[in-house]
């Protein structure tokens, strides 16, 4: 019985080995080492726009921020993106010191 069972333990590692070996040569040809560049290359694609897209939100924020600011401090409607003003808010009315 012992016998058997390391004969199945010795076909079962047989099998996984080659099997890997087969993976290993086939990912060293031209074809395998493509396929490799071509996934990393995708990979990094997907970074970089992912990266893009938080930078954009982060400047559109940030311009709002600031946008939020200018009107404040100043009363007047900063410039949209698209150049033109927003209609103008109404100033409130000083208080006379005395």
């Amino acid at each position: 019985m012992k016998r058997v069972f390391w004969l199945g333990v010795g076909v079962v590692a047989g099998v996984a080995l080659s099997r890997k070996a087969t993976e290993t040569a086939r990912q060293a040809t031209p074809a395998g080492l493509a396929s490799n560049l071509g996934d990393a290359v995708r990979e990094l694609a997907g970074a970089v726009g992912s990266f893009g897209a938080e930078v954009r939100a982060g400047m559109s924020e940030r311009e709002q921020e600031l946008h939020d600011m200018v009107e404040d401090r100043t009363g007047m409607p900063a410039p949209r993106a698209d150049g033109r003003h927003a209609a103008p808010r109404p100033r409130r009315a000083r208080r006379a010191e005395g």
